[in-house]
């Protein structure tokens, strides 16, 4: 049998963010899945492997390189590669592109996460963070929230700007505390080890959602934040015990296990009243590059 190759710019035209984001949800009403994940680190480096089989939907294995000073020399911060088995004999079935999948897992989790938790009517989106990632949530939260404003903040202006210039209505803005306060969803995607998103800024019905923090010494949310919060993540399993966005306010005695109240494979839970602040950590796992490989090979073999 032919190995099927889905390049990028080929592969992305036939996909559209809500429908992965109930092909996402579909994948959470299968047999929870069985996932691995290997870090290893030079700092600033990180080598992360991914691995996770779903009965009913096959193996994925996708490795991320991810190099921060990559982009001071021009070259991108992350590579890496995904394979695609089938479920039926293991064998390999599809060669996703790396960043495809990437760029479609990572901002469709949280669209998913949002179109839950936030306020249908949601009139502003910020974008905090102007990487690869800030272009791809402005796309899918466009999609998502057709009728809100997206702005985006960075430190650096210059950058959000360049953005700005790739995807047609969207505003740089420059006084974070004001744009976090006015906004209705806050998502956040940067690289930052301090936290950039202070609660006091926070007013009732807000949606934070997070994506950034990966490693156990990151996060983008302080204290009381996470205190103000209902609190949800898309996998217990790669967040609870492995990014400082919740290791450290639970070692610190800030929540409590019990506070995070839900994942992906409980989306039912996933609700929330007019007055709440929701938080959601996107944590990311190999299920979830499964599944939304799984969705974009369907699409390229016209299916769905």
């Amino acid at each position: 049998m032919s190995i099927i190759h889905i390049p990028f710019a080929e592969g992305e035209a036939k996909l559209d963010w809500l429908e992965l984001t109930r092909a996402l949800a579909d994948g959470h009403t299968l047999p929870k899945a069985q996932i691995g994940d290997t870090f290893l680190y030079r700092d600033p480096d990180t080598m992360l492997t991914r691995s996770a089989w779903i009965d009913g939907l096959g193996i994925a294995v996708k490795t991320a390189n991810i190099f921060p000073r990559n982009p001071e020399r021009g070259d991108p911060m992350i590579n890496g590669a995904v394979n695609l088995y089938s479920d039926h004999d293991g064998a390999l079935s599809a060669l996703v592109d790396f960043h495809l999948v990437t760029k479609w897992k990572t901002a469709g989790d949280s669209l998913l996460a949002a179109l839950r938790l936030a306020d249908p009517d949601a009139r502003e989106v910020l974008v905090v963070g102007a990487g690869t990632v800030g272009l791809s949530l402005c796309e899918a939260f466009g999609a998502g929230f057709p009728k809100a404003a997206l702005k985006m903040w960075n430190r650096t202006r210059s950058k959000a700007e360049e953005v700005a210039a790739r995807y047609d209505g969207l505003e740089v803005v420059d006084d974070l505390a004001t744009a976090v306060n006015r906004a209705d969803i806050i998502v956040t995607a940067t690289m930052s080890s301090e936290p950039v998103i202070r609660g006091e800024w926070l007013r009732p019905g807000q949606h934070l959602n997070l994506i950034g923090a990966y490693r156990p010494d990151m996060r983008e949310a302080d204290d009381e934040a996470m205190r103000r919060a209902r609190i949800f993540v898309d996998s217990f399993d790669t967040t609870v015990n492995h990014i400082g966005e919740l290791m450290m306010p639970l070692a610190d005695g800030v929540i409590a296990r019990s506070d995070v109240l839900a994942d992906f494979y409980e989306l039912d839970a996933f609700k929330a009243g007019r007055d709440d602040i929701t938080l959601f950590k996107n944590g990311g796992g190999a299920h979830l590059d499964l599944m939304t490989s799984r969705y974009i090979l369907d699409k390229w073999q016209g299916q769905g």
